[in-house]
């Protein structure tokens, strides 16, 4: 989220948006999927959230809390078949509300127990939809679900707190105000954690043994897979002659780009069906970007199982490995995304595709809810301390550079010229994000056609 101290809006010096980065191996706990009629879903936000995709391979791990790194692959467009349930969806959009309250919590509490004014606490953006007042605190839920904001009345006209008073948090000192713009990361990241410990304790980390092949856990009716004779529970064991290994990354990527790569052409595959090896051979249709698809869902073809800890020290063992190894995943997708970024722009999202990764997660698996809101978690805490422009490490940087001045605050215009255009950016990237994920999903598509 994002942190603005020096209030862009006279009522508002404190504004977030959701910044999750790189879903990237989101889920230890449940069977990848992809569909190659459609395409992964990746991100970047304000909600925005840039990654590879949300497909995600772990072999069979002799310690079930480390995580490995694997290359994961990306198929364009976007799928989000989960948005048919409507209580997956439900369950992924209070994940995504819950790590807002949770950020601007954190910014809120931060500033309260050290006695600053706070007179705003709002989750989303814009037009209020419904507010309640209470200790002279106003809080609300807006139009706008690209995160949320804590408001302070440092600049606010209508606030009837002297200019001077010490409470205000302008006139804090440097650290506590470090403390109240950090805060919001903070509690990100003891949540992320947080939420891995009731995970081991509750149904504890998963260990995925792979096998060679890809499986098919879904196939569409009417699709070219369906007319050619493949079924839900096959195992593609080779496609035109190639062996699909054990490493599921490749096994997918391999079949995929195939796939994508014959359109109305014959794809001879060798598939086990139960005890049996059965020969197909698919023509893929062809998508209106022209490369093939044949309306399955695919997956790594592994066998899960989960670990529980023996007792609470293992439990913590566990806890830290998987926190660690799901850290270091998030800043490889940064780094991925910002190092890369003419390749990943393309792949960038808004709030609609997280919940609909969200919604998938939650229909395939409700034990991925878990791992989908530690990532999200760690996403923003990561991004959120960047030096940027509207994130709380661009406010951090501000004070750094107060603190080198000897304590002489930068001009208060200079400084809302920065936030306020960086918050600006976001917003309006949001917005469009927004616009285009929604004409992006199924149902909506379907209404065109």
């Amino acid at each position: 989220m994002i942190i603005n101290l020096s209030a862009t809006p006279p009522t508002s010096s404190s504004t977030s948006v959701i910044s999750s980065s790189s879903l990237i191996k989101l889920l230890n706990s449940r069977s990848p999927k992809t569909h190659l009629s459609k395409s992964s879903i990746s991100f970047s936000t304000s909600f925005l959230s840039t990654s590879n995709n949300n497909q995600f391979f772990h072999q069979k791990r002799k310690n079930p809390h480390r995580n490995d790194s694997f290359q994961s692959y990306a198929i364009p467009g976007l799928e989000f078949g989960a948005l048919e349930s409507a209580k997956s969806v439900l369950e992924a959009s209070g994940v995504l509300a819950a790590i807002i309250i949770v950020h601007e919590s954190g910014h809120f509490l931060a500033a309260t127990l050290q006695g600053i004014h706070v007179s705003k606490f709002a989750v989303g953006f814009g037009p209020v939809l419904a507010k309640f007042n209470a200790a002279n605190v106003e809080y609300s839920i807006r139009a706008f679900p690209l995160g949320g904001f804590v408001g302070f009345p440092d600049n606010d006209p209508n606030s009837d707190i002297p200019v001077d008073d010490k409470n205000l948090l302008k006139n804090r000192p440097i650290f506590d105000r470090v403390v109240v713009i950090s805060a919001g990361v903070i509690a990100n990241i003891i949540f992320a954690y947080t939420i891995i410990f009731v995970q081991v304790l509750s149904v504890g980390l998963p260990v995925q043994e792979a096998f060679p092949g890809v499986l098919v856990p879904d196939v569409r009716p009417l699709s070219a897979a369906s007319r050619d004779g493949l079924l839900a529970g096959d195992v593609i064991r080779t496609v035109n002659g190639f062996e699909l290994p054990k490493t599921g990354s490749t096994s997918v990527s391999r079949l995929v780009e195939v796939i994508k790569n014959n359109p109305g052409k014959n794809v001879s595959l060798r598939v086990a069906r139960g005890d049996q090896d059965v020969e197909i051979s698919i023509t893929p249709d062809e998508s209106v970007d022209g490369t093939g698809r044949i309306g399955v869902q695919l997956s790594p073809n592994v066998k899960i199982s989960k670990v529980k800890p023996k007792n609470i020290a293992e439990a913590f063992n566990f806890s830290s490995h998987e926190f660690m190894g799901l850290s270091a995943n998030v800043v490889d997708g940064l780094k991925q995304t910002f190092f890369n970024f003419s390749q990943t722009a393309s792949k960038v999202s808004g709030p609609i595709a997280i919940i609909a990764v969200g919604a998938e997660v939650a229909r395939s698996n409700s034990d991925g809810l878990f791992q989908f809101a530690a990532i999200l978690n760690i996403n923003l805490a990561v991004l959120n301390i960047l030096p940027l422009p509207a994130l709380d490490g661009g406010s951090l940087a501000l004070l750094l550079i107060e603190a080198a001045r000897g304590g002489k605050k930068i001009p208060q215009e200079v400084e809302q010229g920065i936030q306020g255009s960086g918050i600006m950016l976001v917003l309006l990237l949001g917005l469009v994000l927004i616009v285009r994920d929604t004409l992006n999903l199924d149902f909506i598509k379907e209404l065109f056609l």
